[in-house]
């Protein structure tokens, strides 16, 4: 049995994306807590794993050469967990690079994006239009680009489920939040169903759920470190 993988988390899509392809792969982890709204992130234990300041990162006290290794990124991490269990990510050249390509859409475009619009739709201490517009205008582009690709692709990829499907799911939960309707995009909503029915998704989104605070619950200071506005 391998020792188990210390998960450095909190429940958002990038956090939930390291999830799913923990619980799909059945490779035993445990999960320590990175609180973005106490500043846990800012830490300096947790800055030597990830010196960006973000989570998830991971420790895999065995690494490719049987000695612990520690990353960040979340993209990283998929492709790394992905090569360890040789699942999720085609060996052959051609349908590997059609898979990471489709995760770099997620990593340069989905994620952040998305989150932008989901930010000033949501969260933002004050309505500024302009920002609203533009985010939410270039979020539909996106979902319009997914819906188009799997209108003729099963999965992100081709046929098979991988890790660029387990980094996009994640990112598309909060759709409303987005401005997006779902039934606005017909393929995007067969695949959103068909991987969001994957018992492996269903247990990851639920991990951690009872350390979510709520953001109106936040005080001054927690939105701060939440949204990256202060280092402590």
């Amino acid at each position: 049995m391998p020792e188990p993988i210390d998960l450095y988390y909190w429940p958002t899509p990038n956090g939930w994306k390291i999830a799913i392809i923990l619980e799909e792969s059945g490779l035993p982890y445990n999960i320590v807590p990175v609180d973005i709204t106490a500043g846990d992130q800012y830490k300096e234990d947790f800055l030597k794993i990830s010196p960006n300041n973000k989570m998830p990162a991971i420790v895999d006290p065995e690494g490719p050469d049987g000695e612990r290794i520690s990353l960040f990124e979340s993209g990283a991490i998929l492709i790394y967990l992905a090569e360890k269990t040789g699942r999720f990510l085609p060996a052959p050249a051609r349908e590997r690079y059609t898979v990471l390509q489709w995760l770099m859409f997620q990593m340069g475009h989905v994620g952040p994006m998305l989150g932008q619009a989901h930010h000033f739709r949501k969260y933002a201490p004050e309505e500024i239009p302009y920002a609203i517009d533009r985010y939410t205008n270039e979020a539909a582009r996106l979902y319009g680009v997914m819906d188009r690709r799997l209108a003729g692709s099963e999965y992100f990829a081709g046929a098979e489920y991988t890790i660029a499907d387990i980094a996009i799911y994640p990112w598309l939960v909060s759709h409303e939040d987005q401005g997006q309707r779902m039934e606005d995009y017909p393929n995007l909503a067969r695949w959103y169903e068909q991987v969001g029915s994957r018992p492996a998704v269903r247990r990851a989104l639920e991990v951690g759920q009872d350390l979510k605070k709520p953001i109106e619950d936040l005080d001054e200071a927690g939105r701060e470190r939440l949204f990256g506005r202060t280092r402590r």
